[in-house]
């Protein structure tokens, strides 16, 4: 699986901004696919999944401001940012666990994306 993620940019406080992640190449399913970030100096975090079914989580540092979605026929995540802040400063990657087989399960990750918040 290959993973595209797009859509970061740079952003004033306070707007939002939508990311976006497409799985491509050979594979049997998808998973759980999600988001995570890594601002300079720090490691990267976790911020929200979901699986093929749907379900969703997230970290408490996005709940309610972030908001994932996908469009299976599409093999493709978003994730929809709102007011946003200079703290969300960071490199956007986008992660999927995938079976290459129905018994061989496997993950990727995507290149990042940066985001940058303007105060």
């Amino acid at each position: 699986v290959q993973l595209q993620a797009s859509g970061g940019g740079l952003v004033q406080d306070g707007t939002s901004l939508r990311l976006s992640c497409a799985a491509s190449g050979s594979f049997f399913s998808i998973r759980t696919m999600g988001w995570y970030r890594q601002a300079p100096g720090k490691q990267r975090d976790f911020l929200a999944s979901i699986t093929a079914g749907g379900s969703t989580k997230y970290s408490d540092s996005v709940k309610g401001r972030f908001t994932i979605s996908r469009d299976n026929a599409k093999n493709t995540i978003y994730l929809q940012m709102d007011s946003l802040k200079p703290e969300d400063t960071a490199v956007y990657y986008c992660n999927a666990a995938y079976y290459i087989s129905w018994h061989s399960p496997s993950d990727a990750w995507g290149q990042g994306t940066l985001v940058t918040v303007s105060s």
